[in-house]
């Protein structure tokens, strides 16, 4: 309740100010007679928004009435509200905020890119709510065998895809069996933003007739917030690394995150940094990398959407 009454207070004085830099000419209004402000009128917000003059005039002045999304957001055309404004608006009225169709993010900047590269020699990577592979560090690359974050035909790579889709002696999860259900019902988690959306839905048809135990977990509609978790991999070459997965959101990219894999242990700190040490003497001879292909028998079968 208190929290309540101090949000009505920014939600009116939001309003008022976001209305005062609103010209009748931007809304293609005549200007009138006698108008004391430069911006618009309660009732012609009202009028644009096709809301009544009363409700809108209660909204502005912070009493305590409910608003539909369908309502904010014609408002927030009416004012012309941004993104982050319009999603202000959202917050101060108290009503659940979802994005525009398709709003997952496919791309990060270069900026993301230096900050995860300066986590060497701790693997890094970006994913999105999805677990499409957006950027990775040299470390995760070594860990997972990720040779891009786009396969041949240019779509970007999927954790969970791969996962799911490699033969089970090949997963790097040690733990196979109770880390993919934590991943599942963080995806379910995000997918309650994206119901509907044909991206999403084919991404669940399709890894679903992929991968049975997807399907069934899928089915279980478990669902799970994200947050640190000790995991353990397995690799070809060192052995088994037990790490903590730590989830640090990404300003100005919706539901993108950055993982960082800690070593959990003194232990798998040494092999991680045997495993960049290796990487550079493969660098100086001027041999390849470890790619799926070669090293992982049978991974490229199910290429990753």
């Amino acid at each position: 309740m208190a929290t309540t009454q101090r949000r009505r207070p920014e939600l009116a004085a939001f309003l008022r100010s976001r209305r005062a830099r609103v010209t009748p000419a931007d809304v293609g209004m005549p200007p009138g007679l006698r108008r004391r402000t430069p911006g618009l009128r309660r009732e012609e917000v009202a009028q644009l928004s096709g809301v009544g003059v009363t409700w809108y005039t209660w909204l502005e002045q912070g009493r305590p009435i409910n608003a539909s999304p369908q309502v904010l957001d014609a408002v927030a055309r009416t004012l012309r509200l941004d993104q982050p404004e319009r999603e202000h608006l959202y917050d101060l009225a108290e009503v659940p905020y979802t994005h525009g169709p398709e709003s997952t993010t496919l791309a990060v900047g270069p900026e993301i890119q230096e900050i995860i590269d300066a986590l060497d020699p701790q693997p890094a990577v970006v994913y999105n709510a999805r677990y499409d592979i957006l950027a990775t560090n040299p470390a995760y690359r070594d860990v997972f065998f990720v040779p891009e974050t786009r396969s041949a035909d240019g779509s970007v790579r999927n954790a969970l895809w791969t996962l799911f889709t490699v033969p089970e002696p090949d997963c790097p999860l040690v733990f196979r069996e109770s880390e993919l259900p934590v991943m599942v019902a963080t995806l379910r988690a995000s997918y309650g933003r994206h119901v509907g959306e044909p991206v999403w839905e084919d991404f669940i048809r399709r890894l679903s007739e992929a991968s049975g135990y997807f399907d069934r977990l899928w089915r279980n509609g478990d669902v799970a917030p994200l947050g640190p978790r000790v995991k353990t991999f397995r690799h070809m070459a060192v052995g088994e690394l037990r790490m903590t997965s730590v989830s640090l959101s990404v300003n100005g990219t919706p539901e993108c995150r950055i993982v960082v894999y800690r070593s959990d242990d003194a232990e798998t700190c040494a092999r991680v940094t045997l495993l960049r040490d290796l990487r550079g003497q493969r660098r100086q001879q001027g041999t390849p990398g470890i790619s799926w292909a070669s090293e992982i028998p049978g991974a490229t079968k199910n290429p990753v959407p």
